[in-house]
């Protein structure tokens, strides 16, 4: 079990994911080290204040959080929750408007998880219905990498989904790795159930995360689409294999 001395200073992990992801799973998996902090979602609030829109369970996500982008980003480059040597930011890269600043990612040790633009177009209509483009988070995931690589001269780690939960450990050691920390072998498992740390929208999405204790083998892509779908993850496809031409484990 990896201990706090063992990280000189604080890590602060931003994962920028978009939806129907593995994004909770990794967050879990994280906040099972002795070391860990973590943050779900942080800027849900300020997204769902500014753009208007009516996500589930609208009025309580924004009552949960501070909506002010600015003071939550300065929160986020700030003293780490608790003292922990590593906080571990969930992050939806749709939450970063087209014109929000991202000079304050580079106080951050930024990581990507991608997923098949099909796969994530199949799951969100089965969960909420045809997506809009923008709430796929593909184009703005890429954007946010290209400003990290262009600021910091390196390329950020970026992972698939499909590496993930078919190597876990490989993909976890590879990612602690890259952002200069000691693998931790109890990131492989943890208890079933709700945690505190979960955003309050928790019961509207993390039924199967809260019933697992691990990572569990991936579902493939499905074979056909409907055309409109089909078309919304072609179009995504650019921007996710410009990111997946860099995952750790390619």
């Amino acid at each position: 079990m990896s201990a706090a001395g063992d990280v000189a200073v604080p890590v602060r992990i931003a994962m920028w994911s978009g939806p129907r992801n593995i994004s909770t799973a990794m967050m879990r998996s994280f906040e099972n080290r002795a070391d860990c902090t973590v943050t779900d979602e942080p800027l849900y609030s300020a997204y769902l204040t500014r753009t208007g829109l009516d996500h589930p369970m609208r009025d309580e996500v924004i009552a949960s959080q501070p909506a002010d982008f600015a003071a939550v980003t300065r929160q986020l480059v700030g003293p780490v929750p608790g003292g922990a040597a590593v906080w571990y930011q969930k992050h939806m890269a749709q939450h970063l408007l087209p014109d929000d600043p991202l000079g304050w990612t580079e106080g951050l040790s930024n990581a990507f998880l991608i997923r098949d633009p099909r796969a994530v177009v199949a799951s969100f209509a089965r969960g909420r219905g045809r997506p809009e483009p923008f709430e796929l988070g593909f184009e703005r995931q890429l954007e946010i990498f290209e400003h990290v690589r262009h600021a910091t001269g390196r390329v950020p780690p970026v992972l698939d989904s499909t590496d993930v939960l078919a190597d876990p450990e490989s993909a976890l050691r590879a990612l602690c790795a890259a952002v200069g920390i000691p693998f931790d072998a109890a990131m492989l498992s943890w208890p079933a159930g709700r945690r505190e740390s979960d955003g309050v929208w928790a019961p509207v999405w993390y039924a199967a995360v809260e019933a697992s204790t691990g990572f569990v083998k991936a579902s493939p892509p499905p074979e056909t689409l409907p055309d409109e779908l089909e078309a919304m993850a072609r179009s995504a496809r650019p921007a996710y294999e410009a990111m997946a031409a860099h995952r750790l484990l390619a």
